[in-house]
């Protein structure tokens, strides 16, 4: 314009223009939503899927050469038209990526495929002035029914797993209670040794104190036994002494008659 060497490139702000000799062409800066449909798209394995994605997509107006570049892709274009271009980029891409990735990848992993989707896609948008702002996988389907039994085999596998989970914990409390049970019965037969290793201990002692009483009381039994007899032949002794002296004393008196 005059007064320019190259075109002024003002975003989101005011430029005065001097009718007859400048030109004004606007250029929408605002975000669009994309919802990129790919239907029918062999993978690797050649599963045919549909898969939908959704992207946030905008011209770069505060970078002034991804600025220049979107006005040299679009300027004199609606925004419907850039929307477009847009679309039809992104869901080129977007088959290209499901044609290197799996059925099961792409299903189970969203994330990587996502990632995927977005690195291939930004080179091309950045070159047209576009950034990516935002790209998820929305929905993955099939007509063949492959999702399907690969669900019903996923869950297949859970509930497998679910039940040999289920029977290993019975087994490992199976086992802690068999151990439990084995040190339960250890501890009892321990205690039943040491109660009749003290039980047999106290007879022998009850054995040998009573063995021990019966003696002293048999040996005093026999000293008192033996005490008697002395005790009566001392008496018969003393007796018998009595008497001779009586017999002795009546012979006396009867000499004396």
């Amino acid at each position: 314009g005059c007064c320019h060497s190259r075109p002024l490139m003002v975003a989101g702000g005011r430029v005065f223009v001097i009718p007859c000799v400048q030109q004004l062409q606007r250029i929408p800066l605002n975000t669009l939503t994309l919802s990129i449909d790919s239907p029918t798209v062999y993978t690797l394995m050649g599963v045919p899927i549909s898969v939908t994605g959704v992207a946030q997509v905008k011209i770069q107006g505060q970078n002034q050469e991804m600025l220049a570049a979107a006005c040299q892709q679009f300027l004199g274009k609606s925004e419907e038209q850039i929307r477009r271009i847009a679309l039809e980029t992104l869901e080129g891409h977007q088959r290209a990526i499901m044609g290197t990735m799996t059925v099961e990848e792409i299903y189970q992993d969203r994330k990587k495929f996502a990632q995927a989707v977005f690195r291939v896609a930004s080179t091309d948008f950045v070159n047209m002035g576009i950034i990516i702002v935002s790209y998820t996988l929305k929905d993955v389907r099939d007509e063949e029914g492959y999702l399907k039994a690969l669900g019903m085999t996923r869950t297949a596998q859970v509930k497998k797993d679910a039940r040999i989970g289920e029977a290993e914990a019975q087994r490992d409390s199976g086992i802690k209670e068999a151990n439990a049970e084995e040190q339960r019965m250890k501890a009892r037969f321990s205690n039943d040794t040491e109660i009749a290793a003290a039980q047999r201990d106290f007879e022998l002692k009850k054995a040998a104190y009573d063995m021990e009483t019966q003696t002293k009381k048999a040996e005093a039994e026999l000293a008192y036994e033996l005490q008697a007899a002395k005790t009566k032949q001392m008496i018969k002794e003393e007796q018998m002494q009595i008497k001779v002296v009586e017999r002795s004393q009546q012979i006396q008196v009867q000499e004396r008659e």
